[in-house]
């Protein structure tokens, strides 16, 4: 009874494994929201959650959620800051815009449609972006096409993962009387589950790259480096037979 307790219990159990990566996700997700605190770091946080998920996934669970979140804030911090005030200005821009059409009336007013699609195209595509700036070291400009060229690959995916990234927060904001039980999931573990969903989704569509850059460099494909470079070359071909 008690080696089976103690099996159970173990590390390498599946409990232990479980646990383990439960409390990486615990760990990382407190780090994003106390970064989220100032408003302008929120970007940088997500790139931060988002290495530390890669990181578990790529090193089975064996990682320091501390130490590899500081990296990958230390690693993204300027393009995802960039990009998340970009992208804020974005949709203030378009929510005034909408809010002109409404008060306009008329034809005007049925111009918000073409807002309404632009601001969907924004939000799926900056959440995509995120992950994909983790992973791969680029230009500004060339993640935006590579996250895009991800989109295009593997579409229905790409629907599960802007699934669970955006009904949690229409269930959250739907039942106002939870709200608090819901506050709390959010700051316990909310971010991190999602980022943690998101990035074993999207590993395996990653990983091909990551390890065809592994091999050019003639290292092992399964071990792990600090940062996962590659450039827009690498799936050049690939992009062509997408038409882009």
């Amino acid at each position: 009874m008690n080696n089976m307790v103690q099996g159970f219990l173990d590390n390498d159990s599946f409990f232990g494994r479980f646990m383990t990566k439960l409390g990486i996700i615990i760990a990382a997700n407190i780090m994003f929201v106390l970064l989220s605190i100032p408003f302008f770091t929120i970007g940088a946080g997500f790139s931060a959650l988002y290495y530390v998920m890669f990181r578990t996934l790529r090193n089975d669970g064996v990682v320091n959620p501390f130490k590899e979140f500081w990296t990958g804030l230390r690693m993204n911090f300027k393009q995802a800051t960039i990009t998340w005030i970009l992208f804020v200005l974005l949709i203030a821009f378009l929510l005034m815009d909408i809010r002109i059409c409404n008060a306009a009336g008329g034809t005007l007013g049925y111009l918000k449609i073409g807002v309404y699609a632009i601001g969907a195209a924004a939000v799926i595509l900056y959440l995509y972006l995120i992950p994909v700036m983790t992973v791969f070291e680029d230009s500004l400009p060339n993640l935006i096409r590579n996250t895009v060229y991800f989109l295009c690959k593997k579409p229905l995916r790409t629907l599960v993962i802007l699934f669970f990234d955006i009904f949690p927060f229409v269930l959250t904001f739907s039942d106002l009387q939870s709200l608090p039980l819901y506050a709390f999931l959010w700051v316990l573990c909310g971010f991190g589950l999602q980022a943690m969903l998101a990035a074993t989704l999207l590993l395996p569509v990653f990983a091909p790259y990551l390890d065809a850059k592994a091999e050019d460099r003639n290292e092992d494909p399964s071990e792990e480096s600090e940062e996962y470079p590659m450039t827009e070359e690498e799936i050049l071909e690939d992009m062509r037979k997408l038409g882009m």
